[in-house]
C-alpha cells in the first residue's frame, strides 16, 4: 500500500486559521499581534470570533494571505507557545 502525500499548497494563497484559548481582549489581542507580526494588517472582514457555551474559552479564526509554510510555522509556533492559547488548527 502506497502512502498519499499530503496536498500541496499553492503560495500564496487564503489561509484560515483557528485559534482557540481563554475568553478576553488578553487573549483577543495576543493573537492578532501574532498575526500582524508574520502578515501584516489584518483586516475585521478576515476575523471571525466564537464563544464556546460557558464563555470561557473562545475560538478565533484569522483568514490570512499566507506567503510560504515558513510563514505558517512561525505563526503556529508563536501561537502555541502563548500561556492563553490553548489549541492551534
Amino acid at each position: 500500500m502506497s502512502q498519499q502525500e499530503p496536498p500541496r499548497i499553492e503560495f500564496p494563497c487564503r489561509y484560515p486559521v483557528k485559534v482557540m484559548g481563554v475568553a478576553g481582549d488578553e487573549f483577543r489581542v495576543a493573537t492578532l499581534s501574532v498575526f500582524e507580526r508574520h502578515a501584516g494588517t489584518i483586516s475585521e472582514t478576515d476575523v471571525v470570533i466564537r464563544e464556546s457555551s460557558g464563555g470561557n474559552y473562545e475560538a478565533i479564526t484569522i483568514t490570512i494571505t499566507a506567503t510560504g509554510v515558513e510563514q505558517l510555522q512561525a505563526i503556529f509556533a508563536d501561537l502555541k507557545g502563548h500561556p492563553l492559547v490553548r489549541m492551534v488548527l
